[in-house]
């Protein structure tokens, strides 16, 4: 990074021949009002010469705080990821998607954060969701809802279900990847909820207030190139999410013996039993007043 300002904040951008999203969303983080950043794009197999044209498209001003790591092959997201994190020097780091987008204080809020609680490892904004479509070429937005509203903070025991904040969301310490470790290349998808649990293990998280400074774009139709992993790879999702409750459960299992899992397994099975055979009851009891309704109401006739 070029000037007297130290960067505070390193945003890894990865990307593969995605022009619009990327030129969006390095206008995402030019617009921060938080000026000491540093960003490193990190193209995963896509054509240099567009991702180096976009980025040319900017004042010096952005373009000397911007990185490009070209990859000749695509190698994965979290290969990537990689490649960005260790590509970069500020203290607090954030992984902008490239098809995400940011409220201008977003970094600033999250640094402000870090810097006043030492003993957080990282910081969440509330997410909102931003429905898109893309409409010959261009990008129309058809609806906002927030994600997960209803949680008090971004917490392990609901984290266990799903994946409760997403990448753009979560700006958090460099030192928890010397800790840590890096992300799980060998996972195609879901490599960030597998390093927010441990990340969520290791202490509490804070949300950075009520505002959604960080808004995820989703576009429930789209396939290819202009694709949400979370929708275009469910399959993928559904099938690593089983893999890593697999090795978990494996690795407690051989600690600590299979006692509490197979007690667990048969509680949970039995629940299951008690609410379905609750269901049938319910409905042969509907049934049974149903008929009886009929046979009054047609004697009344």
């Amino acid at each position: 990074m070029s000037g007297s300002q130290t960067p505070r904040a390193a945003v890894v951008v990865r990307t593969k021949d995605r022009p619009e999203f990327l030129r969006r969303a390095i206008g995402s983080i030019a617009a921060q009002s938080l000026a000491a950043w540093e960003a490193v794009i990190v193209n995963d197999g896509g054509d240099p010469d567009g991702v180096d044209g976009i980025v040319a498209e900017w004042p010096d001003a952005v373009r000397d705080r911007i990185r490009v790591v070209h990859s000749p092959e695509s190698r994965g997201r979290w290969v990537s990821a990689n490649a960005g994190v260790l590509a970069t020097t500020a203290p607090y780091l954030v992984l902008h998607d490239d098809d995400d987008s940011w409220h201008p204080d977003f970094l600033r809020r999250g640094v402000e954060y870090l810097d006043d609680r030492p003993e957080r490892g990282g910081v969440v904004s509330r997410i909102e969701i931003v429905w898109e479509e893309n409409r010959d070429g261009a990008l129309v937005e058809t609806g906002r809802e927030m994600f997960q509203e209803h949680l008090p903070a971004p917490l392990l025991g609901d984290t266990l279900l799903f994946n409760r904040y997403v990448p753009i969301g979560f700006l958090y310490r460099r030192a928890l990847h010397e800790e840590l470790g890096l992300y799980d290349e060998r996972l195609p998808v879901v490599g960030d909820w597998s390093f927010n649990l441990k990340v969520l293990v290791r202490g509490a998280l804070e949300y950075l207030g009520d505002t959604p400074y960080a808004y995820w774009h989703q576009r429930a139709a789209a396939s290819g190139l202009d694709g949400n992993s979370v929708i275009a790879a469910s399959e993928d999702h559904v099938k690593h999410d089983a893999l890593i409750r697999d090795q978990a459960l494996r690795e407690y299992i051989q600690e600590h013996g299979p006692g509490l899992a197979l007690y667990l397994t048969k509680f949970v099975d039995q629940r299951f039993v008690e609410v379905e055979n609750g269901i049938r009851d319910e409905i042969r009891r509907s049934s049974l007043v149903g008929r009886v309704y009929r046979k009054v109401r047609n004697r009344l006739r």
